[in-house]
């Protein structure tokens, strides 16, 4: 049964990300500019002045931050950030979205048009310094995550309904084509944000549908766990928990008078096969 973990409404909740050395989950408001923390030091929050969204994991005392304009090294004590390596600086119609890091120590980070323009974003792989476009032509960058035997990556275009399997080389570069994992159009479903775990099942917020679902790596139903609020966009595991961050966004007065916590974030209780996230090598 779904639990608050913080009562803190977020617009567009993003980003949750587990901090095991400091036992402190971080997550965003993308819309309200802001990074959110709750873990042994209690509550807190930074306030920017663009939209931030994704984080990795860097060292105990830093975190990468995406933000509209960049790839940031930000020190959690201090609240101080140094650019890494501009994120379409250049283009004020686009922001940063869903991003992760991956097993070799890289970074892949998705874009949007701030109005969902279609086709307008890409996923990007920061790695080593450099920064490479890994899927041009996304509209809604979602669901970035990596099979735990590093064969493969995936990720989604919510507004096609769409999510792929992209097989990666011993460097954790694309090698080959990406497929198809998984059509939802059929089933009315919007793939939002993704983890998978040490067996491999992904699980998936659903955005809209209330729930979080896990499925096998092929792409088959195993199960969902659902949420008092309708608009799920993105599940992290912390301490071997589930959690969850929710939006309020396209919910009307009434659809909120229905959904009250809608923008705060859940745990769903503990899960087998949750794992910490890896770590960015800057």
């Amino acid at each position: 049964m779904a639990e608050v973990f913080d009562n803190r409404p977020c617009f567009l909740g993003e980003g949750p990300l587990w901090h095991p050395d400091r036992r402190t989950l971080f997550w965003f408001d993308i819309i309200g500019k802001r990074l959110l923390a709750r873990g042994q030091d209690g509550p807190r929050d930074w306030h920017f002045d663009e939209h931030v969204s994704a984080a990795g994991l860097v060292d105990a005392a830093t975190l990468l931050i995406a933000s509209e304009t960049g790839l940031w090294q930000f020190d959690i004590d201090s609240g101080t950030r140094n650019l890494l390596a501009p994120l379409e600086a250049d283009r004020p119609e686009t922001r940063s979205n869903d991003g992760r890091a991956d097993p070799w120590g890289g970074f892949w980070i998705g874009t949007m048009g701030k109005q969902a323009e279609p086709g307008a974003g890409a996923i990007y792989r920061w790695y080593r310094g450099a920064l490479r476009v890994i899927a041009p032509g996304i509209s809604i960058s979602n669901a970035i995550c990596f099979a735990p035997d590093r064969s493969c990556a995936y990720y989604a275009d919510t507004a096609r309904q769409i999510m792929w399997r992209q097989p990666l080389d011993a460097e954790g570069w694309p090698v080959g084509d990406r497929a198809i994992w998984r059509d939802f159009t059929t089933e009315g479903l919007w793939p939002d944000g993704a983890v998978t775990d040490a067996a491999g099942g992904i699980w998936l917020a659903q955005w809209g549908a209330g729930r979080v679902a896990r499925h096998h790596a092929d792409g088959a139903f195993d199960r969902a766990l659902t949420l008092p609020a309708p608009h799920a966009s993105c599940p992290a595991f912390a301490a071997g928990r589930l959690v969850v961050t929710t939006a309020q966004e396209g919910l009307d007065p009434d659809a909120l008078r229905a959904a009250p916590l809608s923008g705060q974030v859940f745990d769903l209780g503990p899960v087998a096969g949750a794992r910490d996230e890896p770590r960015v090598m800057l």
